[in-house]
């Protein structure tokens, strides 16, 4: 059975109201069962419950948090009990949009009260699309009239955009949907990445690797839409059809952890699960010792509409790897401090399964 569950974000005016409708209709024609949890904040606003309701932001945030995260369990619980083999779950909005909403301090002083942490709660759904605000395109088809618990002017609306962008950025795989010509075009957008996410019918995104000067570190720790995640990635032992591999992802001692299969043979497929810890662990025992773990800090990068993420190893200290994927209809567009030595794209040896198979030393 494939649950999937993902979160549809983005700036205030952004047609997230037509893009539940429209994921609604496209998906239940590829066999999906399509449910959606309503946006928590605009329940608890019209029904009385706000930030200026309530004693102080934070402890109205609180209980929308707890709100979102019960409505978002009640719905995968359900899903568990559906006869479809292929539901997707559409969240309208997100934990982590809270922390656009309220100082850092606040965020984690409401993280910590609820028990739980920032990597936990971000990488709980298994892919995000944020729509950029309308505000963004010069403010002409800005309005705050067709939902009341929209008060933002133009240039707050585009801060705001620009603060949730940061909030997500470090989740695994995040797409930021651009204002295109005409709103129709900037729905299909949305779709086609859905899609390519869920390996549906879709045009496929295409990957490009890049070997790159060894990035400036502090530079990317400086921006707010850049996010530093620490992975360990464990090589299994293979059957000579099948390799399978674990990931653990997170920062700041806390973490998730994955299990991907994929099929070597001539019909080739990948599949990619959640694990618990204890599973983790547990399946640590079947390491391949012929191969070593990959460590690397992943930058995660927003910048414009484009989601770069940055590989540094510890084996090598003047170079990295960076990737993008993107429709072959889009044009890469690299930051001006990133230092492209060339495309490695199609070079098997830039691999983390390659990788795992030289010697720390080995100079590539």
């Amino acid at each position: 059975m494939q649950i999937s569950k993902i979160v549809i974000t983005g700036g205030p005016c952004a047609g997230k109201s037509s893009a539940t409708s429209r994921i609604g209709r496209e998906f239940a024609k590829l066999g999906y069962t399509v449910l959606f949890v309503p946006e928590t904040a605009t329940e608890l606003i019209t029904g009385g419950v706000a930030p200026w309701t309530c004693g102080t932001v934070k402890e109205y945030q609180k209980c929308q948090l707890e709100l979102q995260l019960k409505k978002e369990s009640i719905f995968e619980e359900a899903a568990g009990t559906m006869p479809n083999d292929k539901i997707l779950i559409v969240c309208d909005r997100g934990a982590l949009d809270n922390k656009a909403y309220m100082s850092l301090d606040d965020f984690y002083w409401m993280v910590n009260e609820l028990g739980k942490n920032e990597v936990e709660l971000r990488d709980s759904y298994d892919a995000v699309f944020h729509l950029v605000t309308a505000a963004k395109s010069g403010g002409k088809f800005y309005t705050t009239e067709n939902n009341s618990a929209r008060t933002e002017t133009v240039e707050e609306a585009c801060a705001l955009d620009d603060r949730l962008i940061s909030a997500w950025t470090g989740h695994p795989h995040f797409r930021v949907i651009e204002n295109c010509d005409d709103f129709e075009q900037k729905m299909n957008r949305l779709i086609e990445e859905i899609a390519s996410f869920l390996k549906a019918p879709a045009i496929e995104t295409v990957e490009h690797r890049y070997l790159i000067e060894y990035p400036d570190t502090e530079w990317l720790e400086s921006i707010p839409n850049c996010e530093r995640v620490e992975i360990i990635q464990t090589y299994l032992k293979s059957d000579g059809i099948t390799e399978t591999r674990l990931r653990q992802r997170g920062s700041k001692g806390n973490y998730v952890y994955f299990k991907n299969v994929k099929k070597i043979g001539s019909e080739k497929s990948e599949t990619e699960t959640r694990i618990s810890k204890d599973e983790y662990l547990e399946l640590l025992m079947e390491a391949d010792t012929s191969k070593r773990q990959i460590r690397k800090n992943r930058y995660c990068l927003t910048y414009g509409t484009q989601y770069f993420e940055i590989d540094v190893y510890p084996f090598w200290k003047d170079k990295a790897l960076m990737k993008i994927e993107l429709n072959p209809s889009n044009s890469v567009q690299i930051p001006d401090e990133i230092k492209v030595i060339n495309e490695v794209s199609n070079d098997p040896s830039y691999k983390n399964a390659y990788l795992a198979t030289v010697g720390i030393n080995n100079d590539l």
